[in-house]
């Protein structure tokens, strides 16, 4: 979406990204290399992409492949498990596979700008693993950062400070390329990114901890940021800078942040092993869902996600596209794209 809007449909872009889903799509805590795929395809001696007839090893799971399948990018695995000095070989073999016109990186919401101490603050690990790299490697890196406050983690006063110029604004436009990948892939900031562009305005309710995260005008709003002044403000960046695993960014990450968000799911995946799915029943998930809504509207909650929707019934995310063609079919009043509006009552 952000690369139409900024160099057009002709030149395709190279997409490297994290193959994290959380728990919802992928059971197995953390990020996902290599070597948790099948049908990966070598680009450089570090770098592999994903195309679309490649497969997450089970029990891994990853919306990659498909997003590969739906859009024209190319996708590439940004592998973590080799610390910043990986990430930042990575990225070099890259720019000197490639020769690319320019190279952003792109942050929806701005916890990329923490400092690592906020009490909001709940997944700065990639964030931060992903700064660190692109201020060591040898080339031009534009920060930008989409939807500033959308993430739930940074609320937008604290983010509005670091920005810097205006790059774009999204419209309901630039959201029609996306709109269909957007109805099943669980990205909730994404999703708000793109419902802000829409026109949707209110109060949506996220993630397992149902963090409200207003929707305001800001939100389909692109800003770019200092590079270096991020990195100066972001302590576990910093930290992470000659790091050679995973490992030791958790480490960092625990004792500069107080959490490793990685330790979370682990958690989080053993006490849902334990836990029985609540059964795809209409009638039930109807009953559930009104008094769900009922307490929402209460707390000023005006949108929700159907990623939050199905946490909040005890559904596993392999219900989530079940209970999205059920809600949709029952009522379809309720649906502003790609969020569930709360009914007022």
């Amino acid at each position: 979406m952000l690369h139409a809007a900024l160099y057009g449909d002709e030149d395709q872009a190279v997409i490297l990204t994290y193959a994290w889903d959380r728990l919802l799509v992928d059971p197995v805590p953390g990020p996902r290399g290599p070597d948790n795929f099948a049908g990966l395809e070598q680009l450089t001696p570090m770098v592999w992409t994903v195309p679309a007839d490649a497969r997450p090893i089970a029990p891994a799971g990853s919306t990659l492949p498909r997003l590969a399948a739906e859009l024209p990018h190319t996708f590439a695995l940004l592998d973590p498990h080799h610390g910043e000095e990986g990430v930042t070989r990575q990225l070099e073999e890259l720019v000197s596979h490639l020769s690319p016109e320019s190279i952003d990186l792109l942050d929806v919401g701005g916890d990329i700008l923490a400092r690592g101490d906020e009490p909001t603050l709940k997944s700065p690990l990639a964030d931060a693993l992903t700064l660190a790299a692109c201020c060591q490697v040898n080339a031009s890196v534009r920060l930008l950062v989409a939807g500033p406050g959308l993430d739930g983690e940074l609320p937008l006063d604290d983010v509005r400070g670091m920005l810097g110029p205006l790059i774009h604004t999204f419209t309901a436009k630039d959201v029609e390329s996306v709109s269909s990948v957007l109805e099943w892939h669980p990205s909730e900031a994404t999703g708000m990114l793109a419902a802000t562009a829409c026109g949707v305005r209110g109060t949506c309710e996220v993630r397992d901890a149902g963090l409200p995260v207003p929707l305001t005008d800001e939100g389909p709003t692109v800003h770019q940021v200092d590079l270096d002044e991020a990195l100066s403000r972001n302590e576990l960046a910093r930290a992470v800078l000659t790091t050679e695993s995973l490992d030791e960014v958790e480490a960092y990450s625990r004792e500069i942040c107080g959490y490793s968000e990685i330790d979370y799911e682990r958690n989080k995946a053993a006490w849902l092993s334990q836990q029985s799915p609540s059964r795809l029943d209409s009638d039930a998930i109807l009953t559930e869902l009104d008094r769900f809504e009922v307490e929402a509207r209460n707390r000023g909650i005006t949108h929700t996600t159907f990623r939050h929707i199905t946490e909040v019934l005890n559904l596993s995310g392999s219900q989530l596209d079940s209970i999205r063609r059920l809600l949709l079919g029952i009522k379809p009043e309720q649906h502003e794209a790609p969020l569930w509006k709360i009914r007022r009552y």
